[in-house]
């Protein structure tokens, strides 16, 4: 499906077995099956943020082929401003790949009884304006439009040149309006094309992505020309 529609996608898996008691699939086949699709797999690490080998864990993964490490302050349940996260940080800015950040609402838990024990405050991304401030050379991507905090997400992206939104999670019809806006105007090099396949197809994002009447200029900065100076591709 992806090499029919010319399109790569970054693919992880969550680190949480700290807080859930179960160990994530395994790192080590998702990077060795990405490596044997180059053409389309780009994959991304992950550490337990609470487990004592998380530093070295991601220079493991980064001599394995993670290609950057993903996060879910949510699901992992941690504020990813406490100083205890900073040395994690510190090997993946070494490393020099991005590292991405779940933000605003998660499905995970939705409707029912207490969100399964997941608490939304943790994907706030004001915890992450901390981060990008203080790792000024890190690449930090705040995944998925921040709903209820799209605000302070458009503002923290257009206020730090090392902080990216990606558009992946939500339809694009469901796209706040300030977020329309802001992808024309001020984070049109700040927005990353992602759907959450299979969640949301391939085919419905850009039909419902077209539909915004955005800026054609502007395309081909959220499809490609963004991501790949923020993967570090070759164009």
């Amino acid at each position: 499906l992806y090499r029919a529609n010319n399109t790569a996608a970054v693919v992880f898996t969550v680190d949480a077995h700290t807080v859930s008691g179960h160990q994530p699939n395994s790192v080590e086949d998702l990077i060795e099956g990405a490596a044997r699709n180059n053409d389309i797999l780009i994959p991304f690490g992950t550490v337990d943020p609470w487990d004592d080998t998380a530093v070295a864990r991601v220079h493991t993964q980064i001599s394995l082929g993670a290609k950057g490490f993903k996060f879910h302050p949510s699901l992992q349940a941690f504020e990813p401003n406490d100083r205890r996260f900073y040395p994690i940080y510190e090997a993946i800015t070494a490393a020099g790949v991005p590292a991405l950040f779940h933000t605003g609402q998660t499905g995970l838990g939705s409707a029912l009884p207490g969100g399964h024990g997941i608490k939304l405050r943790y994907s706030d991304p004001m915890l992450l304006d901390d981060v990008a401030a203080d790792f000024p050379e890190l690449t930090v991507v705040m995944a998925h439009p921040a709903v209820p905090w799209v605000d302070a997400q458009i503002a923290i992206a257009s206020h730090k040149a090392n902080v990216y939104v990606d558009l992946s999670g939500w339809s694009p019809k469901y796209f706040p309006p300030q977020l329309v806006n802001a992808i024309g105007r001020q984070l049109r090099t700040k927005a990353l094309f992602g759907t959450d396949h299979p969640y949301i197809s391939l085919e419905r994002w850009r039909r419902d992505f077209d539909a915004l009447g955005v800026d054609p200029e502007v395309l081909s900065l959220i499809l490609k020309d963004n991501a790949v100076r923020v993967l570090g591709l070759a164009s």
